[in-house]
């Protein structure tokens, strides 16, 4: 089962979604909501990608890899744009987000390891 395969991407995955959309829900609280705008914009991306490679590899999708490798990317600036303010809820969203980007690279490399390249060759 697919699920299970990618059990700690998805564990992964899931916390990630929970940490950034806390995140964006307390910067909305500070005090200079202004400052925390980009903070905010990349926990409500961040949150939304990792629901997605959550949901993809859990139906065993053949994009799985593909969106778990932008989902890396998106979970590394968040964690680097976090990673700047003090804030616990910041701290705590930085700290899942590199988590996240090391399962979910982790998870695409395996598969595309395994499959030869990245599956099919879609190039037009």
């Amino acid at each position: 089962m697919a699920h299970q395969q990618h059990a700690s991407c998805i564990e992964a995955c899931d916390q990630c979604a929970a940490a950034c959309n806390h995140c964006s829900t307390a910067c909305l609280q500070e005090q200079d909501v202004k400052m925390m705008a980009r903070c905010i914009a990349l926990d409500m991306d961040c949150a939304a990608i990792c629901q997605l490679a959550s949901a993809a590899m859990a139906r065993g999708s053949e994009n799985a890899p593909a969106i778990c490798t932008l989902c890396s990317d998106i979970c590394e600036a968040c964690a680097e744009e976090c990673a700047k303010h003090q804030m616990d809820h910041c701290q705590a969203c930085a700290e899942a987000c590199r988590r996240c980007a090391d399962e979910c690279r982790r998870m695409a490399q395996a598969s595309t390891s395994t499959t030869g390249q990245s599956g099919t060759d879609h190039s037009h």
